[in-house]
């Protein structure tokens, strides 16, 4: 029996965004005419790694995500990822308040 690590299973949910995420970014090399044998020299990755990224494998690295972001032109858009913390900004407003009485 394969072990299976419990830091490479995802609830479903998280998962689909994952498996978006990885379509999205093979979506992305198409609209920009890039083969993945570009990506794969460009990137310095082999096959399977670029397979995994583009199918959204929890396995795969942050960085190897990032490194194909960079690529595409994206990597500002990793920057952006947890920049907009609306329930922490709200959270932070409900404490300010309630010092403000």
């Amino acid at each position: 029996m394969q072990s299976r690590s419990i830091h490479r299973t995802l609830f479903p949910g998280q998962a689909k965004i994952l498996q978006t995420f990885g379509q999205d970014l093979l979506l992305a090399m198409k609209r920009r005419g890039y083969s993945k044998k570009l990506m794969c020299e460009r990137t310095g990755f082999d096959p399977k790694t670029l397979n995994k990224v583009f199918a959204g494998d929890p396995g795969v690295a942050i960085g190897t995500y990032l490194k194909v972001m960079a690529v595409l032109g994206l990597e500002n858009n990793f920057a952006e990822l947890a920049a907009h913390d609306e329930v922490g900004i709200k959270l932070q407003n409900i404490k300010l308040l309630e010092g403000r009485q």
